[in-house]
């Protein structure tokens, strides 16, 4: 859980650059992290997208029919547990 927000009038100069430079690496952490994430979910898309285009190449359906009844029930409102979309 995180800390609330220093008094920061109440710091000393130091402190205050301390803490600057606490929170700039913790940025930098993040950053680096939510890179990686979507460098990952980049892959993801464009596996899933190069098999689309391999199905529909093959004359498959893009959207099954098991697709269609898993979203009509989640527009339904009659969403399950495991294995829904």
């Amino acid at each position: 859980m995180e800390e609330t927000f220093p008094d920061i009038g109440a710091m000393s100069d130091e402190e205050l650059k301390e803490m600057i430079e606490t929170l700039t690496a913790e940025e930098q952490r993040v950053s680096y992290e939510r890179r990686m994430l979507h460098g990952k979910i980049d892959i993801l898309r464009a596996e899933l997208v190069n098999r689309l285009r391999t199905n529909r190449e093959s004359g498959d359906a893009l959207i099954s029919g098991a697709d269609v009844e898993k979203l009509t029930d989640i527009l339904a409102g009659r969403v399950g547990g495991e294995g829904t979309l």
